[in-house]
């Protein structure tokens, strides 16, 4: 089976990027998070929404969260 040589060249141009990342002492890391656009992602989040609410500090919490200005951060 023959690979197309428009694949092929950008199969050769990733490579060298990534050799040249690896130059600068770089290395490659897959990283997993949640897919927020999934229901349970969503069912979670509403779960532990609701818990942080009713907590007995959550009045507390609020206030630390309120009390961060992410505008203000460079």
């Amino acid at each position: 089976m023959t690979v197309d040589p428009v694949r092929k060249a950008a199969r050769a141009r990733v490579a060298e990027h990534r050799q040249r990342l690896r130059l600068q002492g770089l290395r490659p890391v897959q990283v997993w998070i949640p897919d927020t656009r999934s229901e349970s992602f969503l069912k979670d989040a509403h779960q532990q929404s609701a818990a942080a609410s009713t907590s007995p500090y959550a009045t507390e919490d609020q206030a630390f969260i309120d009390s961060i200005n992410l505008m203000d951060t460079p």
